[in-house]
Order: C-alpha cells, then sequence, then structure tokens
C-alpha cells in the first residue's frame, strides 16, 4: 500500500500503482471527469513533477489534481491539441515535415516544412479545424513509449523526418520517449492528455514564417497557431475578446 496525501493534508491509502485518475474516483466521479493532468511530489524529489493522469503511483507522495483552470491542466491541454493539430497535417499534407510544437500561453503552434509544391494559407484553416474535430472524435488514446536514441533515429528517419532526427541527436540517450495517438507519433517529454476526448472546440488562428530553430541561416518553416478549448461556448467567448481588442486597436 502506499499514502497519498491531498492539499487539504488528508491522507488516504491505496493499492501501490493506483493512477491519479483511479484516485480521483475514489472521492468522487464528477471531480474524475473534470481533471486533465496531476501534480505529484515524492520523498525523494521536491519538485512537482505533472504527469498524466494514467501513470501508476508506486510510492507515497502528495497528490494535486488539476481542472480546466488551473495553468498546468491548460498547458497540458494545449501541448497535446498541437499534437491533434499534427495528426490532421500528416492526414491532409502528405510528406509534410514537423519541427516542434509547443503550447504556449494561449493556446499552442506547430512548426511544420510542407512537401514541394505544398503551401499551406489561410483558407486552409477550416479544413485542417475540420479534421482535428474528426480525429478528436476518435478519442485517440496517447501512448507513451521509452526509445532509445538509435531507434528513434530509424524511426524517425524512415518517416523522412529530419527535423526530429536533428533534435534527437541533441538528446540523451536513456531520456527519449515519446507519444502515439491514431496513426501519429511523436518525440515527446509530455505530459499530455489520457486521449483527444476532452478537447470540444478548435479553431487555428494564423499561420507565419519562422526560421527553425530562430537561426535565420536555417530553413523557414510554416509556424501554425491555434487554440482549443473543453467547451465551444469557451472557444465563443475566447474568439469575442479578440475582435474586441482589434476593435481597440484599430481605434
Amino acid at each position: 500500500m502506499i499514502k497519498v496525501t491531498f492539499p487539504d493534508g488528508g491522507v488516504r491509502e491505496y493499492e501501490s500503482g493506483v493512477t491519479p485518475l483511479q484516485v480521483a474516483e475514489s472521492i468522487s466521479s464528477r471531480l474524475a471527469q473534470d481533471i486533465l493532468v496531476a501534480s505529484i511530489q515524492t520523498a525523494d524529489n521536491d519538485d512537482w513533477q505533472i504527469t498524466e493522469l494514467n501513470a501508476p503511483l508506486t510510492e507515497d507522495c502528495h497528490i494535486r489534481l488539476h481542472k480546466w483552470d488551473d495553468p498546468e491542466a491548460k498547458h497540458a491541454f494545449w501541448h497535446t491539441s498541437s499534437h491533434l493539430m499534427a495528426e490532421a497535417l500528416q492526414e491532409l499534407y502528405p510528406g509534410i515535415q514537423f519541427g516542434i510544437g509547443p503550447a504556449i500561453e494561449n493556446g499552442f503552434y506547430y512548426d511544420v516544412y510542407p512537401a514541394e509544391g505544398q503551401v499551406i494559407k489561410d483558407s486552409d484553416f477550416p479544413a485542417i479545424e475540420a479534421k482535428m474535430m474528426e480525429l478528436r472524435a476518435r478519442k485517440e488514446q496517447l501512448v507513451k513509449k521509452s526509445i532509445t536514441k538509435a531507434d528513434a533515429l530509424t524511426q524517425f528517419g524512415e518517416w523522412g523526418q529530419h527535423y526530429k532526427c536533428e533534435l534527437i541527436n541533441d538528446l540523451e540517450d536513456g531520456h527519449i520517449t515519446t507519444y502515439t495517438q491514431g496513426a501519429f507519433t511523436d518525440l515527446c517529454r509530455g505530459p499530455h492528455l489520457v486521449s483527444t476526448e476532452p478537447i470540444k472546440a478548435v479553431k487555428v488562428l494564423s499561420c507565419a514564417a519562422a526560421y527553425w530553430r530562430g537561426d535565420e541561416k536555417r530553413p523557414m518553416m510554416t509556424r501554425i497557431y491555434g487554440i482549443t478549448f473543453p467547451k465551444k461556448a469557451m472557444l465563443d467567448e475566447y474568439l469575442a475578446l479578440l475582435e474586441e481588442a482589434k476593435k481597440r486597436d484599430h481605434r
């Protein structure tokens, strides 16, 4: 058995291997529906580590369960959304190469290098959004896997992902993980949502040019910005605020 301590100081005992989601379910089904990620602190590590809801807990720990309003939850939500957008782009633009796709303060972006003859334009955004929603509806699980540097280079090399191989070459062996949902696999440290199911509203906001790794001597990538929410009403409110901000700037 392990002891799990909650923010209010309460302590409960669980079988080793229990997940944060199961801990939440033991408190209330509504809580389990609302949380997106968890933070864990152990005796061996004073730092709080954000983790997926399906990650097993194997030692005594303190736990925080994060809902949408918490920055930790938003970051994981938008990080997973960047993978969802990349999965959509992979289907819509065969041969596209991927750079990095982080969560940012409001939403996320992904740097991509379209194949020869491909250009991603503003008029393409509705098709990207539609594909994201189609994929999201499949409720794809995000599966984490530890992988050796050699295997990572082989795998991403076979897929023609040259920018990913460059990133892998900079990594230390033994600390490389990938996340797969559906037919898309990304080089990533995480953490992520358990699945794409919570993503209920998507919007591709803009695209811009960005040098690979910020180096003007490197290739020019296409940076695609997006944002997602767990409710459509939240997206509508956000877009209304953006429109108001544009009007103020114009005045």
